[in-house]
């Protein structure tokens, strides 16, 4: 897939990217088994963000080996299920404190009060973290309520009257 793809596959998404919250982050383990994941996200406009302590095991998992698969899904029911499909590569970058993105996610989904207290709990916490920030190499969005959906589904429903 080229970049101009997958910057339209991310443009359509936008509405869904800005919303999310949680993501399901799918990689190798040292094991050489794969793992999943739920991980909070936050979208900067231009990357999709996640964070862990430095110390999670993910982190020497990505740095070995940084392919990663993300899913990010919303709606409740076939008419407002969307979805978007990335798979990519992580640049991880362990920093001092806490990532600023995993509190702007916070923001996002929290009243000032609660997300206030989440943060000073974060700064007690957390002495490092680590940002993980996925560079797609291939995205494709779905949208089950306006008829965007994946090929083979197209093709079954075309061939079903």
């Amino acid at each position: 897939m080229d970049r101009e793809q997958i910057e339209q596959e991310l443009a359509d998404a936008r509405e869904l990217l800005e919303q999310a919250s949680m993501a399901r982050l799918a990689y190798i383990g040292p094991d050489g088994l794969p793992r999943v994941v739920p991980i909070g996200i936050f979208w900067t406009g231009e990357e999709i963000v996640m964070s862990t302590a430095a110390t999670a095991p993910k982190v020497k998992a990505l740095t070995a080996r940084p392919e990663v698969a993300l899913t990010i899904e919303a709606g409740d029911g076939p008419g407002s299920a969307r979805a978007l499909s990335v798979r990519g590569v992580v640049h991880l970058t362990v920093v001092d404190g806490v990532v600023p993105e995993y509190l702007a996610a916070a923001r996002k989904n929290f009243d000032a009060e609660y997300a206030a207290e989440f943060e000073r709990n974060c700064r007690a916490l957390y002495d490092r973290m680590a940002r993980l920030a996925v560079e797609p190499r291939w995205a494709r969005f779905y949208d089950f309520g306006a008829g965007r959906v994946p090929r083979f589904l197209a093709d079954l429903a075309s061939k079903s009257g």
